[in-house]
């Protein structure tokens, strides 16, 4: 006789899971909104209205010329290129000082430990427009205004950063660690080789987190530069109002332009965040 299948598993209809669904659809819609009047807009041939009521987010006759003439018009690709080094430098600075700075915080024993981390997460509490002057002073002595790294200066670490990564490193078995010291591993070596493998999901958060504030900020590359040949995506798409005399298409191309980096590159980088299985090699 066949063998008999396993009947599958019956699926329980729930109305207050259905109302739950709706409403985080009808938000997460609602939250969708300008993002999707915003592509819109930037498809939309000059004889469409864009302010039309109720609004037409699909195009009658899309058109990539908006993104060309403001591509044509304007040194986009200087101000993208400006952009993806500042926020890899930025990225890259933040993953290496603030993991250098959360390791001894989370593993090392030494006097004054858990004071030296109050007073680091401390500085969270201090909005940037306290220390922006100071900062533009000290920037100007060292000579970085109008520069690459006067732009990365500020950020290369942050106290948020430090905080993640010593709550990841806190969390790593300390037989990995022993086990790495018993072996003969100095404590740059169990940095490298045994604790930044271990904590790959925070390094990967804090890195979109880092990517997305700088590629996004507008107020420093504001106030450090004045030459547009250093000027980031955001500056250049707040020129483009000036430029084209509020011509909400070609600005809606410009701002799609900008945006569209953060988007691939959090596609890119989220399926990096999952558990690390560096607790496997370890007995419980």
């Amino acid at each position: 006789m066949p063998e008999r299948t396993p009947d599958a598993p019956q699926v329980q209809f729930s109305w207050g899971t259905l109302v739950r669904y709706l409403v985080l659809g009808a938000i997460a819609l609602i939250m969708l909104l300008p993002l999707i009047w915003l592509v819109s807009t930037a498809f939309k041939s000059p004889t469409e209205d864009i302010f039309s009521f109720p609004p037409q987010f699909i195009p009658a006759q899309p058109t990539f010329q908006n993104f060309v003439q403001v591509w044509q018009s304007n040194p986009f690709g200087q101000y993208l290129f400006n952009s993806v080094l500042v926020a890899v430098l930025t990225v890259g600075l933040n993953l290496l000082f603030c993991s250098l700075a959360a390791y001894p915080l989370a593993r090392l024993e030494f006097r004054g430990r858990e004071f030296i981390f109050m007073l680091v997460v401390s500085t969270i509490l201090i909005p940037f427009q306290i220390v922006m002057i100071p900062l533009y002073i000290l920037t100007v002595q060292l000579g970085l205004r109008n520069s690459y790294l006067g732009l990365i200066f500020p950020a290369i670490a942050s106290a948020f950063g430090i905080f993640l990564l010593r709550q990841a490193f806190q969390g790593v078995p300390k037989e990995l660690e022993e086990a790495s010291r018993i072996d003969g591993c100095t404590e740059l070596g169990i940095w490298w080789f045994v604790m930044l493998p271990s904590i790959r999901p925070a390094l990967v958060t804090l890195a979109i987190f880092v990517f997305i504030g700088s590629w996004s900020d507008f107020l420093w590359p504001l106030i450090i530069l004045d030459r547009p040949e250093y000027y980031t995506l955001p500056l250049g798409v707040a020129k483009l109002a000036g430029a084209f005399s509020l011509d909400w298409r070609l600005i809606a191309a410009g701002s799609v332009i900008s945006i569209a980096p953060i988007l691939v590159f959090f596609s890119i980088m989220q399926r990096y965040i999952v558990p690390t299985d560096s607790g496997s090699g370890v007995k419980g």
